[in-house]
Formats: structure tokens, sequence, C-alpha cells
């Protein structure tokens, strides 16, 4: 259990970020802007994309809450959660489409809530003192045509000014592997970076349903995935071993990056000013 005792900073909502980012060519392209949902309709539009990627792309098993609408990925900590977005601009030709997004549960917000979401995969009872500080990110997700990196450096940088300007210094959160190929690419990716990434040992948290590591490969030469590879650039640590979750078919690692350790070059391009 989280001290209930330590108070949490107070965490401004609904902040409103315009990053406009324009076309890096001549050719036209629509112009990206990120935001904080600031009504119902906008997390719905979150909502819906998490939906495309995660249940029609990733064929994830989703169990929404009764009555909740056809096409959307809805679960009992969006309530809670401040939702991130980025969208193209409206234009003659289209309407405004929500390309990618983030979910963030604050200290306080946990609190109400009653713990992280990834408490449900893993035992984080030995980051419980650093929970006045921390922050989890989750549902990340980004439209199949736009992961180009564009999307994801607005979020981050979006993530990082929302972070800094209200004083919360750890993110945390579950980065997923597929496991199309039975667990061994991500047996033998942990096996790689348990070596060179994994957190001090008073920090390691244990899964709930473990991923059975040692009866998969984990000699196999394996490229992390574009979102943990980024995490681990901007300085992240790994939690330990990954958890198995059946519903998203996939491995999860747990991640914690401490805004404090954000490499220069990475400062200076998300906390610019």
């Amino acid at each position: 259990m989280a001290d209930m005792n330590t108070p949490a900073p107070t965490v401004t909502s609904a902040i409103v970020v315009e990053r406009a980012l324009p076309p890096r060519t001549a050719a036209p392209a629509p112009r990206l802007v990120a935001t904080w949902a600031r009504d119902e309709a906008e997390v719905r539009a979150a909502q819906r994309l998490r939906y495309q990627v995660f249940a029609e792309e990733m064929g994830a098993s989703l169990s929404p809450p009764p009555g909740t609408a056809p096409g959307l990925d809805v679960d009992a900590f969006d309530a809670h959660c401040e939702h991130l977005l980025v969208r193209t601009c409206e234009t003659a030709d289209a309407p405004a489409q929500v390309v990618g997004t983030y979910r963030v549960l604050t200290p306080d917000a946990a609190r109400r809530m009653g713990g992280l979401y990834s408490d449900t995969e893993f035992d984080l009872s030995p980051l419980n003192p650093l929970r006045p500080q921390m922050a989890e990110l989750g549902r990340s997700c980004t439209a199949p045509q736009w992961r180009s990196g564009a999307v994801i450096l607005m979020l981050w940088s979006s993530l990082a000014e929302f972070m800094h300007r209200n004083h919360l210094d750890l993110m945390v959160g579950c980065a997923s592997v597929p496991m199309g190929d039975g667990g061994h690419a991500a047996a033998s990716l942990w096996e790689q970076l348990r070596h060179s990434h994994l957190a001090a040992p008073e920090q390691q948290v244990s899964p709930r349903l473990a991923l059975p590591v040692d009866e998969l490969r984990g000699d196999l030469v394996v490229e992390p995935p574009p979102l943990i590879k980024g995490y681990l650039k901007c300085g992240a640590k790994l939690l330990g071993a990954p958890a198995w979750d059946p519903d998203f078919g996939c491995a999860d690692l747990p991640m914690m990056l401490r805004l404090s350790d954000l490499p220069d070059s990475y400062r200076r391009r998300f906390l610019a000013g």
C-alpha cells in the first residue's frame, strides 16, 4: 500500500499544450498539435484510437465496463487519468484526427483510484516510498500511418512539460513486447536488458503472472521495440522480469524513468525554455 499520509503535489489538470509541428518538406501534410483532453468527447477520441490499435490491429481481448459504446477501449482507470492527444489540424480537405495518445495517472488520482494499473500486473510495494512523486504512463499508441517518430516526440515533449509543471519526477509504466513467437523474443530481450538497464535491487518489482522466461529461449539477439528503445535512451530503468498479459497477447516489462535523469540532449529537446 502507498503511504496515504504523505502529501502529493497539486496537479494542474487539463493543461493545454499547443505544439505546432510544421511539415518537414514542401509537400502538403497535415500540421500536428498536442493537447490534453478537455471534455468527454476528446477522451472518447483517444479511446477510439486505442481500440483501433489494440483490438483491431493487435487482436487484444478487451473487457470494457458494461454499457461501453462499441469501438472504444475503456477501463476503470480512464476516468481518473489525464489524456494526452496528438491530432492533425483540420483542413478544407480533411477533419481533425487523433493520431497519437497517452494517458497519465497522477499520484493524487492513483490514491483516489486505489492504485496504479501497473499494480494489477506487478507487486510494486518496493516503490511505495516513491509514490508521492510517481505518475503512471499507459495506453500509448499511434495510428499506423503516423509511426515515423514525429507523433511520439510530440507526446514525450508534452509529457515532460506536464511532469515538470506539476513538480513530478518519476514516470512508471508497463512497456509491451509482442508474443507472436510464443514469448521467446520477450524472454531474450529481458535477458539482454537485465545486464545493462536493471534498476537498483531495492527498486525491483515482481510480476503477478510471470512470463515463464526459464522455459523460453533467452539467447536470441532481439532489437527492443521502438518505444522501449526510446525509454532506454531517455535513461529509463527496467524494474524487473516481465509479466504475461494474456488479454493483450504480450509480455510487459516494468519500467521507470526519472525526469532528472534525462540526458542533456533530451532535456533541451523536451524542456526547452
